[in-house]
């Protein structure tokens, strides 16, 4: 699948949730990233997501704070590598975004934080205790 035909699947609601594991989030990110200035990207990514999850009939999976902060972190990287470089380029880069398991997110949040209701419905900044 291109990434045209991915992102288009996205935002019609017709990407199989199959096909929607983190790495893809992290890829989908860094396809709006690289098309859009970052707050054009953050502002349409959010609401791919969050339509896709309210499609899904999970509009509640949809989370503020982990999403815009993988689009911040995965901005940083591109910017500081530059641009242009392909997905594969940057996933082979940068394989601590993709780890599920041990997120990235957990160096600069609480697990409490990322787990409020709070964090879900709005962007956090993160804990200054990390």
């Amino acid at each position: 699948m291109t990434d045209h035909q991915f992102i288009a699947e996205l935002e019609a609601c017709t990407l199989s949730p199959g096909r929607f594991h983190h790495a893809d989030h992290v890829h989908a990110a860094w396809i709006y990233l690289s098309r859009y200035p970052p707050l054009e990207a953050i502002g349409r990514f959010c609401n791919s997501l969050r339509n896709f999850a309210a499609s899904m009939g999970k509009p509640d999976r949809y989370h503020e704070t982990i999403t815009w902060a993988y689009l911040l972190i995965v901005n940083e990287r591109m910017q500081c590598r530059g641009v242009g470089e392909n997905w594969d380029a940057f996933a082979a880069a940068n394989p601590d975004l993709l780890d599920w398991e041990n997120p990235i997110l957990h160096r600069y949040y609480r697990k409490e934080t990322l787990d409020s209701a709070l964090a879900r419905r709005t962007f956090l900044m993160p804990d200054a205790t990390k």
